[in-house]
């Protein structure tokens, strides 16, 4: 046996709040305490001294799309476009510079450009050479434009869902067009953008990804890639497909290699691109968005996976779509009993648009709900885009933390890279300093929620993974951080506070204008896989 005594650090732990060393033997934590200690229990150790920085779980990213995150760090990032202008501008610059490529780019928000629209499909063709496929998603992933060239090879298209002439396309048209677009790229760029999207997450101090795939987004060839693809961030990966039996569910599950039959199964859309699934039909356009899935459906799903003992899930914003869920799974818990619902932790991801009987009924049937904050704070508050699509009134409702962790709902907080950027801390502070009073969490519900939250959304229910206690996983991050602080903020949930006397160690300040923590060094199951 190996061991390593970490000392001289900051260690977030409830166990041991007061302790600056940690020793880890095989991959696992052994001790906490003073260092002193330490060193006395473990005289053999390899010492590793770490300056006062500060210790804590590794976080866990439970709704990520690896490979469209890589190609949007690797490539062009449209997030960075503060007009239709300069969108332009940006595309046919990268154009020029890869002349040989297919053009792949995500991120543009016509919400947040003086002239409130997305491109045209002439506009593009008129900034690109003709003839070059062309495929830029908005920053949901919902709706994407594209360019003549690339509609013109994709079979199909013009005739599906969703398909509008000279519009970006959206629902099953944007399906086709997306993986048509991803096929042109080579295996090698496909893996170079896997690298870079991991290498990203470890350097965040993230050591596993759940991720979200299914036949509607980058399809099997890209998952397959993906599980056999070599590094040390962990990926589990969902398939959203619905199925209608147990032996249907496990097939397809071996034949993938897939963990869980969840992610993004989609019960409807996005409300940036007008298709999340709505009661009431959207306040600047016609329509009450887009179903893919009824209860039904939903039911035959849930109840198959249940049988099978398989993780269910589904994709689910407006609040028609999370009705749906909560009827669907109703009628299998009628079937099958609470219990047997609960024992499997379907997750639904995130659950934006819901009600007090919807939060009710996903904590009473055990329902994990994968959430995004930084959603919240991208088009949140009275002027955001969110107020736009939905009015005020309306708005206001979205993202309900405080009500789901009152009421019980277990929350994973993640990112959906690429739509915002994988970075954990800002992730919780985007919870902690919800838009909407009331609806925030204190520091320390966001910070469980990322790290042992997000463990049980990806079915890891040992009770210490995501916490540095003798006996769990010795996978942590080291941080460079401000002083600690362990006062919660005013319209946080009071039952998950920071009190001093609870005994639990600060976190660093989580202000909007504070510094965040900078990774140092990631380690998973004892194994370095980033060092700054």
């Amino acid at each position: 046996m190996s061991t390593q005594l970490l000392v001289g650090g900051r260690i977030y732990s409830a166990s041991a709040p007061d302790a600056t060393a940690l020793a880890v033997t095989d991959g696992v934590v052994v001790w906490l305490g003073a260092d002193h200690v330490g060193r006395a229990l473990h005289p053999d150790a390899e010492v590793i001294d770490l300056d006062g920085a500060l210790v804590t779980p590794a976080f866990v990213e439970p709704h990520m799309h690896t490979t469209a995150y890589g190609l949007q760090r690797s490539g062009l990032d449209l997030s960075e476009a503060n007009s239709l202008a300069q969108c332009l501008d940006m595309v046919a610059k990268f154009a020029a510079d890869r002349p040989d490529e297919v053009i792949l780019a995500d991120g543009w928000d016509e919400t947040r450009w003086p002239e409130g629209r997305p491109p045209t499909v002439a506009e593009i063709d008129a900034a690109v050479p003709r003839g070059r496929p062309v495929y830029l998603a908005r920053v949901d992933s919902h709706s994407a434009v594209a360019s003549s060239a690339l509609l013109d090879m994709t079979p199909g298209s013009t005739a599906a869902a969703g398909y509008r002439a000279g519009e970006p396309v959206r629902a099953d048209a944007h399906h086709l067009v997306r993986a048509a677009a991803r096929a042109l790229l080579s295996r090698d760029q496909r893996d170079a953008a896997r690298r870079t999207a991991l290498d990203l997450a470890a350097a965040r101090g993230v050591v596993a990804v759940h991720e979200c795939a299914g036949p509607d987004i980058e399809g099997e060839t890209d998952l397959r890639e993906l599980l056999a693809f070599e590094h040390g961030v962990q990926v589990r990966a969902y398939w959203g497909q619905a199925v209608r039996t147990a032996g249907e569910a496990r097939e397809l599950l071996h034949d993938l290699g897939a963990h869980g039959l969840a992610g993004d199964l989609f019960v409807d859309g996005s409300l940036g691109s007008h298709t999340a699934w709505l009661r009431d039909p959207y306040s600047d356009a016609p329509g009450a968005g887009v179903a893919y899935l009824d209860a039904a459906q939903i039911a035959g799903h849930v109840r198959a996976c249940t049988e099978a003992g398989v993780q269910a899930g589904f994709h689910a914003i407006g609040d028609a779509a999370m009705d749906a869920v909560v009827a669907g799974i109703e009628q299998v818990v009628a079937e099958l009993g609470g219990p047997a619902v609960a024992a499997r932790g379907h997750r639904v991801e995130h659950a934006e648009l819901l009600d007090s009987p919807g939060i009710e009924a996903l904590a009473r049937w055990g329902i994990i709900a994968s959430v995004q904050p930084a959603f919240d704070r991208e088009w949140g508050g009275v002027d955001g885009m969110y107020a736009e699509r939905l009015g005020v009134t309306r708005a206001a409702a979205l993202n309900p933390f405080a009500a789901m962790a009152a009421a019980g709902v277990s929350l994973a907080i993640g990112s959906d890279a690429p739509v915002t950027a994988l970075e954990p801390w800002a992730a919780i502070r985007a919870a902690v300093h919800h838009r909407t009073p009331g609806h925030g969490l204190s520091p320390r519900a966001a910070f469980a929620a990322a790290t042992r939250g997000a463990w049980r959304a990806g079915g890891v229910r040992d009770g210490v993974s995501g916490t540095l206690v003798p006996g769990a996983p010795a996978s942590y991050a080291v941080w460079e951080a401000d002083d600690l602080v362990v006062t919660a903020p005013a319209d946080s949930v009071q039952r998950w506070s920071t009190d001093p006397r609870s005994r639990v160690p600060g976190l660093p300040p989580l202000t909007p204008d504070a510094e965040l923590p900078r990774c140092l060094r990631t380690v998973h199951r004892g194994a370095t896989i980033y060092a700054a």
